[in-house]
Parts: C-alpha cells; sequence; structure tokens
C-alpha cells in the first residue's frame, strides 16, 4: 500500500480511503451488514487506514462502528461529516454531532469535514456559525482534524479556505474534470496553504469504467499500454504528489482487490508525457459525446425556479456521454433540489446564455430522460 503525508499535518495516510458510502448490499437490495463489516475489516488488514462515512450514509456510521471493535479502531483513522443539509436550528448542531460520536461508539473523530460546501449550504453554515462550534470541539479534543468537502466553484472554494485554517479539504477531481467545481486549481490552492487535498469522484461516480462507449472502447484498445479504464483514473490522479489520499466506495472484494493491486504498485505514481495526452484523448472523445456545451458559467443564474442550470445540464449530458449510468440519475435526483420538470420554459436563462444553448428544451428532456 503506497502512503502519503496528509499536508502540513504530521499524519501519514494510505493513499486509497475506504469510501463508506455504497456498502455491500443482499438481494433484495439492501445494505448487508456482515459483508460490510467483513469488507471493511478486509480494507484494513490489507493497509487502508482511513475509513470515510457521513451522517446521512445509510446505517454506514454504525457499521463502521461495529466494524472498528476488536482492535481494528486503533488502526484507522475515521472521517465524518457535519450535515448541513439537515440543520435547521442551534439545538441541531449539538445534537447531530453527539449523534455521530453515538453511532461510531468512539469520544473522538479524526477527520471531521463540513459536509457538502456550495453557495447555498455555506449561507447557512454561516449563519449558524458552524465552524466556531466546530472549532470548540476541536479545542474539546473531540476532533482532531477539521475540513470541509466542497461541490462549487473557484471563487466560493478560495473564500472557504481563507476564512479558517482549516487541517484538510475534500474535493471532486478526475481527469475528465480538472476545471470542474475546485479543479485542479483549486488543488494547487489548498496545498499552498499546507493543507492535506483528499480526491473524491477519482472515477467520475463510476461514469469512467462503466458503459464504455464504442469510440471511447477503441481508443482504450488501440492504446500502447494496456491497462483498465480504473487503473487509468488512478494513475491520473495518484502522479500528482499533491493529492493526499483518494476516496474509492468499494461495494464488493472484487473491487478492493481491483484497488489494492492499483494503490501498491508504485508504477502508479508515474505518468508519462504520452500517457497524459492519451488520457486528454479519451477525455475529448467524452466530451465530443456531450449534447449540450454547457460552460458552467453561471450566466444564466438565477433561475426564478431555482433550478441549478449548469448542474442539471452537467448530469444530462454525463446521461449521454456515458450511455446512462445509474449514478447520474441517482445523483440527479436524490442531490436537487429542483429538476427539469420544475421548468416554465420562461427562457429568461437563454437570454443570458453565452452559448446561446436552448436550455428549455434541454430541461424538458431531462425530465423526460430521468423522470423528474
Amino acid at each position: 500500500m503506497l502512503y502519503r503525508k496528509m499536508g502540513k499535518l504530521d499524519v501519514e495516510v494510505s493513499l486509497l480511503g475506504f469510501g463508506a458510502m455504497r456498502l455491500p448490499v443482499d438481494s433484495e437490495g439492501n445494505i448487508d451488514d456482515a459483508a460490510s463489516i467483513a469488507l471493511m475489516r478486509k480494507a484494513v488488514d490489507s493497509g487502508i487506514n482511513y475509513i470515510d462515512t457521513a451522517f446521512l450514509y445509510p446505517k454506514s456510521e454504525k457499521l463502521i462502528g461495529k466494524a472498528l471493535q476488536d482492535g481494528y479502531r486503533e488502526k484507522v483513522y475515521i472521517a465524518d461529516k457535519f450535515p448541513l443539509a439537515t440543520l435547521r436550528s442551534e439545538e441541531d448542531k449539538e445534537s447531530i454531532f453527539n449523534k455521530q460520536l453515538e453511532r461510531l461508539g468512539v469520544e473522538c473523530i479524526d477527520f471531521y469535514l463540513v459536509h457538502n460546501v456550495n453557495k447555498p449550504l455555506w449561507k447557512r453554515a454561516q449563519k449558524y456559525d458552524i465552524i466556531s462550534f466546530l472549532d470548540q470541539k476541536k479545542k474539546e479534543g473531540k476532533i482532531k482534524y477539521l475540513g470541509f468537502s466542497f461541490h462549487d466553484d473557484f471563487d466560493l472554494f478560495k473564500e472557504v479556505v481563507d476564512i479558517y485554517d482549516w487541517d484538510f479539504c475534500q474535493i471532486q477531481l478526475n481527469y475528465m474534470d480538472k476545471n470542474l467545481q475546485a479543479g485542479v486549481k483549486g488543488l494547487d490552492y489548498a496545498t499552498d496553504k499546507g493543507m492535506g487535498v483528499i480526491i473524491m469522484e477519482p472515477l467520475k461516480g463510476g461514469r469512467l469504467t462503466q458503459n464504455i462507449p464504442p469510440a471511447v472502447q477503441e481508443i482504450w484498445d488501440n492504446a500502447e499500454d494496456q491497462k483498465t479504464p480504473a487503473q487509468w483514473a488512478f494513475k491520473w490522479l495518484v502522479s500528482n504528489p499533491k493529492v493526499s489520499l483518494i476516496l474509492s466506495g468499494m461495494s464488493n472484494e472484487e473491487q478492493l482487490e481491483a484497488n489494492l493491486a492499483i494503490f501498491s504498485d508504485p508504477d502508479t505514481e508515474v505518468i508519462t508525457e504520452a500517457q497524459e495526452e492519451l488520457l486528454e484523448t479519451v477525455a475529448e472523445k467524452y466530451r465530443s459525446l456531450i449534447k449540450y456545451s454547457c460552460t458552467g458559467c453561471g450566466y444564466c443564474l438565477p433561475c426564478p425556479q431555482k433550478i441549478g442550470i449548469p448542474t442539471l445540464l452537467g448530469y444530462f449530458n454525463d446521461w449521454n456521454a456515458f450511455d446512462h449510468p445509474t449514478s447520474a440519475k441517482f445523483e440527479y435526483t436524490n442531490w436537487m433540489p429542483k429538476h427539469g420538470s420544475d421548468c416554465i420554459e420562461c427562457h429568461a436563462c437563454e437570454d443570458k446564455c453565452p452559448q446561446h444553448l436552448p436550455i428549455a428544451q434541454a430541461m424538458k428532456e431531462a425530465a423526460e430522460a430521468f423522470g423528474l
């Protein structure tokens, strides 16, 4: 297993972290407790020393608490997150945090994050002064290291980084999303501040490894170096020394074994110029399959219906480019408060769009594709 320092912290973490959001399920689609515990323990036995969960992940905190009994707790750093999305009162802060300690069966959480920072939730975080609350928990010894996970543009990322002396942060990054959200620019900015940077969505929710379009598969097949799409995606990230840790949501032993092989091979840390060019060729091919060339500039906003138009178009583009991945539908359905069906076709967004996209038509198509 490859290990790295977590930014300025005197902490060495496995380069591969276990993301406990998509745990094993049984034949009826319910989380399999025994299989989940066994999988997490095998991960730890294999050298993974970082397990990531969140208040909103079904059963995850409780199962981690059970998995880390019998001497496993001492081998692992636990990462958990404060759910801004459920915060409604001052009392919620204390009750939610205490509930997490209870579920995990611990008195201190190693890595604690403000969950899913975006513009609306950042306003809520400021309204309830969540940073001061968590800073106090850190002083009380109930949190070791404090950070945040992020899903918005670079300008907000910079604002959040600069407002507090964070230990680390967590951003979405992969070879397709170099300039999406915080992006590579955010990685550089955070590491210049001495922060550790954890990467989520290294496989773009599985889109880079599942249902690969024939045009993309042809590029992989003709490559001089033969690797799996997962190997290529991880290699692009691991080769960047500024990356502290990469999270992967592993749901079975096959995925765990495949990832362990990748993250135990020193060759994964090295990428050549030709390999970089190959990945850019693949990225360009994926982009050519995108239906609506939204740049994410946000000029279309605000929408009178409060639809997050650039985000919605991103999910719909993924739906088309990656051959209808279930992850795109899940994220569209569950992570967006408003959907394509909420569009009233006022066309106000189209008047402001620099790309002159037929946004109202795209909203209608997205609603039909996703059923919402």
